[in-house]
């Protein structure tokens, strides 16, 4: 993913929970995340926030590879998502893909499953595009 937004997480919060980028262009974003203790609530289920980041840094970045070039910068405007599964270990996967891709906002669906194919959660992000500072 050379020129790529995700060029390089290891000094990123991302870089924190272990993200890693399978696949990413302004159509899909796919990523897993081993699941640690580093992650888990004190209950042992995998952190709500985890899987909200996750999405959102899906989101951005697939938003961003498609409007760099016109000068723009993606951010997080808004970050819904549901939880239907626990995850105690394992793998975590996502993808991302767009719903919605306009002047001043893109939408995206990301779904986070399991290593079993089973959905865990799934978010609706909206992510701002606004002009690159100078």
């Amino acid at each position: 993913m050379a020129g790529s937004p995700l060029d390089d997480l290891r000094e990123t919060f991302d870089s924190l929970y272990g993200l890693e980028i399978l696949e990413a262009s302004s159509e899909l974003v796919r990523a897993r995340v081993a699941v640690t203790d580093r992650i888990k609530q004190p209950h042992g289920l995998v952190h709500g926030g985890v899987f909200c980041t996750i999405a959102e840094t899906l989101a951005s970045a697939g938003t961003m590879i498609g409007v760099r070039d016109g000068g723009n910068v993606a951010m997080g405007m808004s970050n819904h998502t549901t939880f239907l599964r626990p995850m105690t270990s394992g793998t975590i996967h996502a993808e991302a893909r767009p719903r919605h891709r306009g002047r001043i906002n893109w939408v995206w669906d990301v779904d986070i499953t399991d290593a079993q194919g089973r959905l865990c959660a799934t978010s609706r992000m909206t992510i701002a595009v606004r002009p690159a500072p100078s």
